[in-house]
This record gives structure tokens, C-alpha cells and sequence, in this order.
């Protein structure tokens, strides 16, 4: 994911989050609809958690230090896995808590045509901001599905504005029905059903947020294709007959660390292999242009090393 496709679905949630959470907040002064209450809050909460998109994105531009050598790239990720957070806590306990106090202390709506007019209009600009954040996912989704789009994706932005829009316009649905059946039936306990329900959906989406993030952050490899393609860019047929073995780890969503160890031919001198690796370091970065640190370890196979397997604290096929 580029990080102008993702820069621009954040500014497009965030400016529609804002105009909704001020129209939410006055709808709810005027009919004291709990649904409205929770859905303010829910909107502001989204603002914020744009809002640190856009910081993380921001930081992780920082050149590298001696104290951090591999940059800041993962401060994306971070940022990431603090809106899950505040979607959970900001956004879902309170929408149950508001739900469980209009439940039991339910009340009719006042000025119906507050709640149900601004209910309409969210919906209509909460729209528009899914559909841009579908339409920049889509650059880069390929041939995935949303699901695995979603659980892939090395950059967080995307999936994290796509699932809070996706929460947002489920939970306005939700808010509106809650408030029409409050409307038809007099009974303000539908108000509250709706709002709990809302709480609830919240509390689902942090969820989800929060595992890919933290997979994120724990490190995740490069994927199939992009393994597939240093692998191949490696060898060479020549000095570099195979890939012993490889690690791979995202740095940041457009960062890349490769190190592997590669077999070269006994009788090569250290001026021929140490050209080799130039190469194909140049072929690596070429292939998958976001590989930006790698380390390449020459070593002569062995297929008795090979043999004793691959376990992940040796480096097997090498002496």
C-alpha cells in the first residue's frame, strides 16, 4: 500500500467522522436519544483514531538512529494497535453502558426528526468515506479477498479505516433502527437496544483490529510472492548455486529486512564471492524493491547439514 493511497482514505474518514460527530452531538442535545449519545462518541472516537494514524505516520518518516538503526517504520504499527484501543474502550464500553442505562431507564425521544435526519445524512457521508477507502484498497488488494486483505495487509492503514467504516455505517444502521422502533412503539427501550448493540459491534471490530496489529508488531515475514521472488533473484546459477536458508522481517510496511545464507562453490576467492553478493543483493532489491537491509552469509552446502533438518535456531545445509 502506498502511503498517499493510504494518507488519503484517512483525511477522507476524518473529515466526514468530524461533520457526523457534531451532527450526532446536536441531534442527541435536541431528542436525547441514547443511540445518538453513543454514535457522537463513536464518531469522535473514529476522528481521534485518525488522528494517530496520521501521527504514526508521520513519525515512522524519521531517519534512523544509532539507538534505532532499523528506523522508525513500525511506529505505523503502534499507532495501529492504540485506535483498536480507543475503539474499544472510548467507543464500545461506553455505547454499552449508555445502552444498559437507557434500558433500564428508558425514555421516549423528543423532536423526532433530529435523530432520523442526521441518522440519514452520516450515513450518506460515512459512505462516501468507505467507498474511498475501498477504492484505494483495491489498488493494491490484487486478487485477495477482503478477509485476507485484511488479515495481509503489512500496511495497517487501509484495513483499519475499511473495518472503522465498515463498523461506523453497520452502527448507524443499528442506531436508526433502534430510534424508529423507539418512534413506533413509544417504548425508549429500543433506544438502548440499539445502542447496545452498537456497543457490542465496537467491542467485535477492536477485537479483530487489535490481533492483526499485534501480529504486526510481534514482526511478520515477507509474503509468498515476495519470498518466492528473493529466492529467486539469489541464485544465479553461477557463484550462487541455492538459498540454504532465509529470514525475512517487515521493518515497516514499505521496509524489508532480508538475511540469508546462500551456497557458493568452494574453489571461489573471497574478491569473486564478495561480487557475488553485490549482485545479488542488486537483483534482490530489484525483484522486491522494498528488501532496503540485506544480509547475505556465503557458506558451502552440505546435504548432510540438510538432512538433520530445519530447525529454526540453526542454520541448516551449511557447516
Amino acid at each position: 500500500m502506498s502511503a498517499s493511497g493510504g494518507t488519503k482514505a484517512i483525511v477522507a474518514a476524518l473529515v466526514a467522522n468530524l461533520a457526523i460527530a457534531v451532527a450526532k452531538f446536536v441531534a442527541f442535545i435536541f431528542s436525547g436519544s441514547s443511540s445518538m449519545l453513543a454514535e457522537s462518541v463513536h464518531s469522535l472516537a473514529d476522528s481521534g483514531n485518525q488522528g494517530l494514524l496520521l501521527l504514526g505516520g508521520k513519525k515512522a518518516k524519521r531517519e534512523a538512529t544509532p539507538q534505532h538503526p532499523f528506523g522508525y517504520g513500525r511506529e505505523r504499527y503502534i499507532y495501529a494497535f492504540l485506535v483498536s484501543i480507543v475503539l474499544f474502550s472510548v467507543g464500545g464500553m461506553f455505547a454499552i453502558y449508555e445502552g444498559y442505562e437507557k434500558i433500564k431507564h428508558p425514555h421516549e425521544i423528543d423532536h423526532w426528526y433530529w435523530p432520523v435526519g442526521v441518522l440519514v445524512f452520516a450515513i450518506i457521508a460515512e459512505s462516501f468515506s468507505f467507498r474511498t477507502a475501498i477504492k484505494e484498497s483495491n489498488l493494491t488488494r490484487g486478487n485477495l479477498t477482503w478477509t485476507q486483505f485484511v488479515r495481509r495487509a503489512k500496511a495497517p492503514e487501509l484495513p483499519v479505516v475499511l473495518l472503522e467504516d465498515l463498523g461506523a455505517l453497520v452502527g448507524l444502521i443499528l442506531a436508526l433502527v433502534g430510534v424508529s422502533l423507539a418512534l413506533a412503539t413509544g417504548d425508549g427501550v429500543w433506544d438502548g437496544i440499539g445502542t447496545l448493540c452498537i456497543g457490542i459491534l465496537l467491542i467485535l471490530i477492536a477485537i479483530v483490529l487489535a490481533a492483526e496489529t499485534k501480529s504486526l508488531l510481534l514482526g511478520e515475514a515477507a509474503g509468498t510472492d515476495e519470498v518466492g521472488k528473493i529466492e529467486a533473484a539469489l541464485v544465479d546459477g553461477e557463484t550462487v548455486s541455492r538459498v540454504i536458508h532465509m529470514r525475512t522481517l517487515h521493518l515497516g510496511p514499505e521496509e524489508l529486512l532480508v538475511a540469508a545464507k546462500i551456497a557458493v562453490r568452494h574453489d571461489e576467492t573471497a574478491a569473486e564471492v564478495a561480487s557475488a553478493i553485490n549482485a545479488a543483493e542488486e537483483r534482490i532489491r530489484a525483484a522486491v524493491p522494498i528488501a532496503r537491509v540485506i544480509y547475505l552469509e556465503p557458506d558451502i552446502y552440505s546435504e548432510t547439514a540438510a538432512a538433520e533438518g530445519t530447525n529454526p535456531g540453526k542454520t541448516p545445509g551449511g557447516h
